[in-house]
């Protein structure tokens, strides 16, 4: 007899195409993260890189101002303390001494006045110019009381106000004291003598010492509040210093000194007899001028920036800013990250600048630290691996449920029609299926029931059938048992019925593959990306109320402002949260009553309001309206409303850093909606 052998299992190809599906799915999730990562990757690289670019700029700008220009000629000012008093060096060539208001327009632009706690300031310097003559220039900054003059002949200066210059510099100590004076056009001068007071008879002044002395003619304070009149006074002063001149006496003199840093000066303003000094340069308190120290808060966590003269090797200085904040990063996370291909992104990132000065070129480098990068993208990185594993877990779970509910018991249907298949065609008939624990309410328990049925009917016919036969064999005996017999025995075996279970798993198919359906509107609406760019909200506000009336919502009301208010919105996004308000508002208004719209600034932010009068809202549905599908009009679904308005508009507001609320007032209901200021 033929055996007959049918599948016991799932055929393969079905197995292959089912379980491959999954796999390419969960593949899929994970080449869609990869490629999100790579893109987050190179958008992070090269911002960053254009920040450091802008940041170089904005360094660089500083340095060319005059006072960047004095802190890059005086690199070694922000390292030593404010007190004794070293000379500067000045953006300038040389300091216009001799007028008021030019000295002090050069001190206030280059920035490199001292500022004592009674308010007096000074800036000790010398020019960036060799031929300038090799002089200090003191430039002083004071509250004094009337000043008495240096009478001409008098010998004895205590009774007189003066000035008492020192200058410590390699190892000599030179003083000047010089009287004040009023010179014969009645201007305020100070005549500079050599040593100490008195003067011996004969001594003549210091030729190219020279200052000058000025008072303001009103008073700093108020009549009454003091008991004298103290008037803002200016002093500037030129000293000679011989070093320098015989430094300069060479074919290519060095300047500035290499050693300026080792020289010391101290200022004082003596009072006539022993009254406390109206100035003393010395006095405690003293705070730097601007230094390159403060260029570090323009730097970010990580950068360096270093600074050299062109033609140079060996850097001037070097700042560094503050180091980044090192969170932990899982080991796997960093991996893939640097594994993963972006163009440029293991070459250092660089931004060069030149800026010029009176004595040269100095080359600006700002180079970036990458490892904020890393920080922002291991974050990224994270959250992905959540959202991923999240997915390929439930994809996993689904599977399994496929596997143990579905696939299961259709290899287990499978194989017992298959099993009864091969009884029947072997000619044994068939023995009673058992089915009991495929039944249920599904389309497999349907079908395991129908089979069933169908085969216990077939087992009875064919029983039945045998029966017949055998009946008909004994009828037939006599007339010719060798033919008759197996005529009858081979049309008992012809009843062949086609299997039903292919239409079934046809079936069964369709319904995985609705398994994979298109996402709901509120998620497509949460996945979509805003564009933002700056706004003027007060004339956005103007424009839209004044074309409400072309989509037909008359009586919109808004008074300008006439001030920008700048906020960073996406502007079309925006006019849908406004429009699906004034929608919303138009409905439930009462008839003839307009619709306000009101702007105001608030802190750091900016509140919109729009208000109509007519029924409140219930408080339980305050924040219910804003869930996607509510609608408070009973018809809404004769009139295809879906009760997505609100629901977009607080998405869309979300997105742009605002909120939105509801409010009921006493005549009626208003939406406030609040955004940040640009």
């Amino acid at each position: 007899m033929k055996r007959w052998r049918l599948p016991g299992r799932v055929p393969l190809r079905l197995r292959i195409l089912f379980r491959g599906l999954f796999a390419l799915l969960a593949l899929a999730m994970v080449a869609l993260a990869l490629s999100v990562l790579q893109d987050e990757k190179q958008r992070s690289h090269r911002i960053y890189a254009e920040g450091l670019k802008q940041n170089q700029a904005q360094i660089a700008a500083r340095l060319r101002h005059p006072t960047g220009q004095l802190a890059l000629l005086n690199p070694a000012a922000a390292d030593r303390p404010a007190q004794p008093v070293h000379p500067l060096v000045l953006p300038f060539a040389a300091l216009d001494f001799d007028d008021r208001g030019k000295a002090l327009q050069a001190v206030e632009m280059a920035g490199c006045a001292l500022l004592y706690p009674d308010g007096s300031t000074l800036c000790a310097a010398i020019g960036s110019n060799p031929y300038a003559g090799g002089f200090v220039y003191l430039v002083a900054s004071l509250a004094a009381s009337e000043l008495v003059p240096h009478g001409s002949g008098d010998l004895e200066l205590t009774d007189v106000h003066r000035a008492i210059v020192d200058v410590d510099y390699r190892g000599a100590v030179t003083r000047w004291t010089a009287p004040y004076e009023l010179s014969p056009d009645g201007k305020g001068r100070l005549t500079g003598y050599l040593g100490s007071v008195p003067i011996a008879y004969g001594a003549r002044p210091v030729r190219d010492f020279r200052g000058w002395l000025w008072q303001e003619g009103r008073c700093i304070e108020p009549a009454g509040a003091a008991p004298e009149c103290a008037r803002r006074t200016f002093l500037s002063v030129r000293l000679p210093v011989e070093v320098f001149r015989d430094a300069l006496i060479g074919k290519s003199p060095q300047w500035p000194p290499p050693d300026l840093d080792r020289m010391t000066l101290r200022l004082r303003l003596l009072s006539p007899g022993d009254a406390p000094p109206l100035f003393d340069s010395d006095a405690p308190g003293a705070t730097l001028p601007f230094s390159l120290a403060e260029l570090r808060s323009l730097l970010l966590p990580g950068e360096k920036l270093t600074v050299q003269r062109a033609g140079n090797p060996q850097p001037l200085f070097q700042l560094t800013g503050n180091a980044p904040d090192d969170q932990p990063i899982a080991p796997w996370i960093a991996q893939l990250i640097r594994r993963l291909p972006v163009d440029g992104f293991d070459a250092p990132v660089e931004a060069r600048e030149v800026v010029d000065t009176s004595l040269g070129r100095h080359e600006l480098v700002l180079t970036g630290d990458i490892r904020s990068v890393n920080q922002a993208l291991a974050a990224v990185a994270t959250r992905l691996a959540w959202t991923v594993g999240a997915m390929l877990l439930a994809v996993g779970f689904t599977w399994g449920l496929l596997e143990l509910f579905v696939i299961r018991r259709i290899t287990l249907l499978t194989q017992r029609a298959a099993a009864a298949s091969l009884g029947m065609r072997g000619g044994d008939g068939l023995a009673a299926l058992d089915l009991s624990d495929l039944r249920g309410g599904d389309e497999l328990g349907v079908l395991a029931q129908g089979l069933k049925d169908l085969l216990q009917r077939v087992n009875d016919d064919v029983r039945r059938e045998q029966i017949r036969a055998k009946q008909e064999q004994d009828m037939w005996h006599a007339v010719g048992h060798e033919i008759m017999s197996p005529l009858q025995s081979l049309m008992a075996l012809h009843g062949k019925r086609e299997d039903p279970s292919a239409r079934y798993i046809t079936r069964m198919q369709q319904a995985v593959r609705v398994l994979y359906g298109q996402a709901s509107p509120s998620e497509a609406f949460a996945s979509t990306t805003l564009a933002l760019e700056t706004v003027d909200l007060d004339a956005f506000l103007g424009h839209v109320a004044g074309n409400a009336g072309y989509i037909g919502i008359e009586g919109v009301e808004y008074a300008r402002l006439g001030t920008p208010l700048l906020v960073h919105v996406d502007e079309h996004s925006l006019e849908d949260v406004v429009t699906h308000v004034l929608r919303n508002a138009d409905r439930h208004r009462a008839p003839g009553t307009p619709i306000r719209i009101t702007l105001a600034a608030e802190g750091q932010g900016v509140r919109m309001a729009v208000h109509n009068r007519g029924a409140g809202i219930p408080d339980a549905n305050l924040e219910r309206i804003f869930e996607y599908g509510v609608s408070d009009a009973p018809d809404a679904a004769a009139t295809g409303r879906r009760g997505q308005g609100l629901f977009v508009a607080r998405t869309y507001m979300s997105k742009m850093g605002g909120t939105i609320v509801a409010r009921n007032e006493d005549d009626g209901v208003s939406f406030v909606l609040t955004l940040p200021r640009a």
